[in-house]
This record gives C-alpha cells, structure tokens and sequence, in this order.
C-alpha cells in the first residue's frame, strides 16, 4: 500500500480532460482541511512544478492539510488545449473547481461533511484562486504575486460584508517590492477596496529567488491559527 504521507500523482477527471495531479496527506489523523495550489501561467512554463508552488504545497502539508497541485489544461500530462493568453482564465477556473470537488469528494469530516478549503495560487494560478474563490466560498485564500491586473480578478472580500464570518474566507496576499513581472502597485490597488493588508517582502522578484524560506515562514506564520 502507498504510504500517504509521500506524495502521490493521479490523475482527475476535468471538464476539457484528465488532469495530472498530486496528493499528500498530513501525517496527523485530523487533517485541517484541503489546500489546493494553483500554478503559474501555462504561456511562460507555468507548471505545478514551479518552485514557488513547492513551497507552498510543502508549507500547506506542515500545517496539517491535505495539499493538492495539479496541471492546468494541456500542460504536462493534463489534456485539453493549453491556454492562449487571450482570456481571463476561464477553462483553468472550470479545472479547480473539478479538482476541488473530486478532493472534497474523497475527504469528508468525521460528521461527514466536506472538509474546510484552502486555495492558494501564484501568479497566474493566484488571478485564477480569485475567480474561484467566488463559486466555492472557501475558508481561506493564500494569493502570492496574484497577476489580478492582468485577468481583471474579481473581488474575493466586500468590506460591507468582512464581519460575515461564515461567507468571508481569511486572505493572505503576499508580494515582493522588486516584482518585474506582477507590479506591486496593481496588487495594492486590488486590495485597497477589499481592506485587505498586503505583506511585501524586501528585495524579493517575482519568482522569490533566495527568498522562498522567508515565503514559507510568511505562510507557516500566518495559516498555523
């Protein structure tokens, strides 16, 4: 038998394909809920094997999540046709909402309900989190270096309704001030009218070269609770 706690590729049904996806398990008996990572942009070799992706799927299954990556549409072993730059990302939103629903599926609470959800994402994959954050109201959203400008993201958080705690996931945004691909300025500008506060790490780029540790002690400190 597998042993769980390794992670383990498989492969899920998708709306435009299968989809190449791994799985881990938590080494605990409680897992906390489930952590979908998504990855950057198909285009420019975006592909769940990105070392900021790694990171935060490491990062999850520290915390006690049952953590998932997978590849979007036509990238790696994943079928369908790869996107084009051309749209916001709607067959990748159809792809996590397949995934998230085959996990959720799989892993149930001990009172058999689904178990609570983490998105995550990175660049593209962060844009990508937003749009589906609206259709699966998750409990909380990990965005780093989200390319929300780009893909005209929608709104995760309407501060009317920030003391709804049922309908309000906790967002995490986090960003470094030296971002050639993503401009600090189009996130700051995303987050301002959601209230919500952005954690930027100095002389960080956008792939977080020699910065990954300070990434993943961002996300361990801020996803323990």
């Amino acid at each position: 038998m597998p042993n769980p706690h390794i992670p383990q590729k498989l492969f899920l049904d998708g709306p435009a394909g299968r989809l190449e996806t791994v799985l881990a398990e938590p080494d605990s008996s409680s897992p906390r809920g489930v952590a979908v990572v998504a990855h950057p942009h198909p285009l420019y070799d975006g592909t769940m094997n990105n070392k900021v992706v790694y990171t935060l799927f490491k990062a999850f299954l520290e915390l006690g999540f049952i953590t998932v990556k997978f590849n979007f549409r036509g990238v790696g072993q994943s079928g369908g046709a790869r996107n084009s730059g051309s749209d916001t990302g709607e067959g990748e939103t159809a792809d996590v909402l397949a995934v998230v629903e085959t996990i959720r599926s799989r892993f149930t609470t001990q009172a058999g309900t689904p178990m609570p959800l983490l998105l995550a994402g990175f660049s593209f994959g962060g844009a990508i989190q937003a749009y589906a954050a609206q259709r699966l109201k998750p409990q909380k959203v990990v965005l780093v270096a989200p390319a929300v400008q780009r893909l005209n993201a929608p709104h995760i958080v309407q501060p009317s309704a920030k003391h709804d705690i049922e309908h309000t996931p906790e967002v995490l945004l986090i960003h470094g001030d030296q971002d050639e691909v993503v401009p600090l300025n189009s996130v700051l500008d995303w987050a301002g009218p959601q209230e919500l506060p952005v954690v930027v790490i100095p002389r960080a780029e956008h792939f977080f070269h020699r910065r990954l540790h300070i990434l993943k002690h961002v996300v361990l400190n801020s996803c323990r609770a």
